[in-house]
């Protein structure tokens, strides 16, 4: 937001969202208050990543405080299972949305804001205990057969809490390694699909990133 020939846009983007913020540290548009835990998780992880670049020390401590009454929020809103759903005072869970809240709390932990060890646990466990025989992620615990889509979201998750070695990541992987190449369909979710299974093969690092990124590159170009 402070150098180069889109500061303006950032700029301009961070505003928005810092209005946004409530009282009660949702970030949200009033026509999307049925789903605003989307769109909140977004917000703060954005937020995030400009709270570390922002060189203005009166900004910084704007976005520093809408960042903090957010985590609060995402704290109070978490379910006893340990995930997230569409709203706030919801009380229920779902994968897709668990997963935007951890990626939210991982960025506010990598800018400095102290973020609930209790709160990343318990996400874990919930992924964990949303995990098929076969590996993949179902919609919520209990709910059905796998996934693809949430399986490589919560691959990602997985590693961006530092379960790189635990057998529940080796499992999610190897799933969505079978079921979220780029050629697959996603489950009408494709890029959604992609923007994960990006993040976790290259948090993975070695050959599962030299194969996937060349060929996930040329069919990203040749779509455009």
């Amino acid at each position: 937001p402070t150098r180069g020939p889109y500061a303006k846009n950032l700029r301009d983007a961070t505003r928005y969202l810092l209005e946004r913020s409530q009282r009660n540290g949702l970030i949200t548009e009033v026509n999307e208050e049925s789903r605003s835990m989307y769109g909140h998780g977004f917000a703060m992880l954005f937020l995030s990543q400009v709270y570390g670049t922002e060189e203005d020390e009166e900004k910084q401590a704007r976005v520093r405080d809408v960042l903090k009454r957010g985590i609060g929020l995402i704290q109070r809103s978490q379910s006893r299972a340990g995930g997230w759903l569409y709203t706030p005072d919801a009380s229920g869970d779902e994968g897709s949305v668990t997963v935007t809240q951890v990626q939210a709390l991982r960025g506010c932990r990598n800018a400095g804001l102290a973020v609930p060890k209790s709160v990343i646990d318990g996400a874990i466990r919930y992924i964990e205990r949303s995990q098929n025989p076969d590996g993949g992620i179902a919609y919520r615990v209990g709910a059905g057969p796998s996934r693809p889509a949430i399986t490589a979201a919560a691959c990602a998750v997985l590693y961006n809490a530092g379960q790189y070695d635990s057998p529940a990541a080796a499992k999610c992987f190897q799933y969505a390694w079978r079921h979220c190449q780029p050629n697959a369909t996603g489950d009408g979710f494709y890029f959604y699909t992609q923007l994960y299974m990006s993040q976790a093969c290259w948090q993975r690092g070695g050959q599962e990133w030299e194969r996937y990124f060349p060929v996930m590159r040329d069919r990203l170009v040749a779509l455009q």
